[in-house]
């Protein structure tokens, strides 16, 4: 394989750590990001300028659908080009996007023509975010030792959660304070900015593959499908893809669930779903510190193995135990400890992915995010569709019944010797 160069010895402990301090800024302006779509979607483009439910939700499934579609080719990227790169393009594009999405109504109000403006723009925005967690997983294993890589994981995806959770109460407010394009455009703007402060502090710090020649790139391309045949990587894959499912559930049905189902008034939906994502934030980095402390006791399989299948059942139990009990109070305290369970997993998986991948960890895990995604695409369509057939209390049901079995899986998941690294991660 090609080689990749060192982390400069210069580095201390203390620049590695504020790299990670950054990844977490941006993981969280990324999914503000990501995320003020759906804001804008409930508050101003269904109820206000005439685009219908169904024709939404289109919006938002294109971004996923292109998002997990070019989730390898992203992971091709980072390994091709290094993360410090890549991770700069993901700022300007994203940024830039969800910034068009703002002018496209100086352009147009008109229902159709908006839709389909939104469709093509929130697509292409897809396509740009498919790198971001892939290349944060890829710098933390460039920066931090195995002993604390999990933390390190565990605290990215806290950030990207501590985003979700703000971007209901900030992303409403500035289109309170603005309106809804401007809000888009500045919203956008910041993380073109966050885009170039990363390039600007990243670029120094990080390793870049040295160039290529077609030799190196046919044997990157050798030990790419070397990889897809590991047992390890497509059962990972699996396990993330059943994690997802009730996670994503969540994302997208957690306020239906509150408003229609259980009958709770708009505001206090808001802050029921503000609390149960910082829940999860909380467990992710929690999971994380977690993680490398039991390794340092059990070793790495059998303490990573212990950390997502008690995470996975646990939260599996306490969905079906919320969705099981009386009152307002009580379904959100048991959502609350459910996605914070499923939460100390992310770092795992993350830290998994890349130990698998080796020099190719931006490939391995940009392939187990996309099947990940997978299971979050069937979820927010599948779970409707068997709630008018059995309800929502057995719709639910199901998707803990998958979650707790893909933590069964880990059963399978063995190391190859000591460990589950396949190659020298760099």
């Amino acid at each position: 394989m090609a080689h990749v160069a060192e982390v400069p010895s210069s580095l201390s402990a203390l620049a590695r750590w504020r790299i990670v301090l950054l990844l977490m800024g941006f993981a969280a302006i990324g999914h503000f990001n990501r995320v003020g779509i759906a804001v804008a979607g409930s508050e101003i483009f269904i109820p206000k300028l005439g685009i219908t439910e169904t024709r939404m939700g289109w919006v938002y499934t294109a971004f996923l659908i292109v998002y997990t579609l070019g989730m390898v080719p992203g992971g091709w990227l980072i390994d091709r080009f290094g993360s410090a790169r890549v991770m700069t393009w993901y700022g300007l594009t994203m940024g830039t996007f969800v910034a068009l999405t703002g002018m496209l109504g100086w352009v147009t109000t008109t229902p159709a023509n908006l839709w389909l403006g939104l469709l093509v723009i929130r697509g292409l925005a897809g396509l740009c975010s498919a790198p971001l967690h892939p290349g944060a997983a890829h710098v933390v294993s460039d920066l931090i030792v195995d002993r604390r890589r999990a933390t390190a994981n565990g605290l990215v995806n806290a950030g990207a959660l501590f985003g979700i959770a703000c971007c209901y109460p900030v992303f409403g407010w500035l289109m309170d304070r603005l309106n809804w394009p401007l809000a888009f455009i500045v919203s956008g703007t910041s993380l073109i900015v966050y885009g170039i402060l990363w390039h600007s502090i990243a670029s120094s710090s990080l390793p870049a593959p040295t160039n290529k020649s077609a030799v190196t790139d046919q044997l990157d391309l050798r030990a790419a499908w070397s990889l897809l045949s590991q047992a390890n990587l497509w059962l990972l894959t699996l396990s993330y893809a059943a994690y997802s499912y009730l996670q994503y559930l969540f994302f997208y049905w957690m306020g239906y669930y509150f408003e229609k189902v259980l009958h709770v008034p708009d505001i206090e939906s808001r802050r029921a779903s503000f609390y149960i994502m910082l829940a999860m934030g909380a467990g992710m980095a929690i999971g994380g510190l977690s993680t490398d402390a039991v390794c340092k006791k059990l070793g790495t399989i059998r303490g990573r193995r212990s950390i997502v299948m008690s995470g996975m059942v646990l939260g599996s139990l306490f969905a079906l135990l919320g969705v099981n009990v009386e009152g307002q109070r009580n379904v959100a305290i048991c959502l609350a400890i459910s996605m914070a369970a499923l939460g100390i997993c992310e770092g795992v998986f993350w830290t998994t992915a890349t130990d698998i991948g080796g020099k190719l960890r931006g490939f391995s895990g940009a392939f187990m995010n996309a099947g990940g995604n997978v299971g979050g695409l069937i979820s927010p369509v599948l779970t409707p569709m068997m709630a008018e057939q059995i309800g929502w209390p057995a719709s639910i049901t199901v998707a803990c019944v998958i979650s707790g079995l893909g933590g069964l899986v880990w059963f399978a998941i063995k190391p190859q010797g000591d460990r589950l690294t396949y190659g020298s991660v760099q």
